[in-house]
């Protein structure tokens, strides 16, 4: 037997719980919202991109159409992330009762971080970004700190 095992058998222990596998104060909508916006900034420059085909400018036009859809969808994606962070590590079922449209907020919040990887879509950019600071008031109504 080693030292290592005969001191943990002679210490004191007592059990310890957690919510999960982290210590809480670590959770923060500051990463979702700020991808939300980052969508809905993505969708508005693509719209602004004008350039006549065959202009010089079209090649850089193109260039920044690819680079800012790449940018919408990775930020949906982690909006997505995010949000089921929140959902699977912090939220409770005491929060659920105190806010019992919670669960539907985030499945229909995800919904629009898929909708808005698939379409270039203002609307649904404006409604994910409201949708996560619901979620974010939630977060501050219920944490502690």
């Amino acid at each position: 037997m080693s030292f290592l095992n005969i001191l943990l058998k002679l210490l004191p222990s007592k059990p310890v719980w957690a919510h999960c596998d982290i210590p809480c104060g670590i959770y923060d909508p500051a990463a979702a919202q700020l991808a939300a916006k980052t969508v809905l900034k993505m969708v508005q420059k693509l719209k602004e991109i004008k350039a006549e085909p065959g202009s010089p400018e079209e090649l850089q036009a193109r260039n920044n159409f690819v680079r800012m859809v790449s940018v919408k969808e990775t930020h949906a994606e982690i909006c997505k992330r995010e949000i089921l962070i929140l959902w699977t590590d912090y939220f409770k079922s005491e929060h659920l009762e105190k806010f019992p449209d919670l669960h539907d907020l985030v499945w229909k919040t995800c919904k629009l971080c898929s909708d808005n990887k698939r379409a270039v879509d203002e609307a649904k950019a404006e409604d994910l970004v409201e949708a996560v600071d619901k979620i974010a008031h939630i977060f501050h109504e219920t944490s502690r700190f």
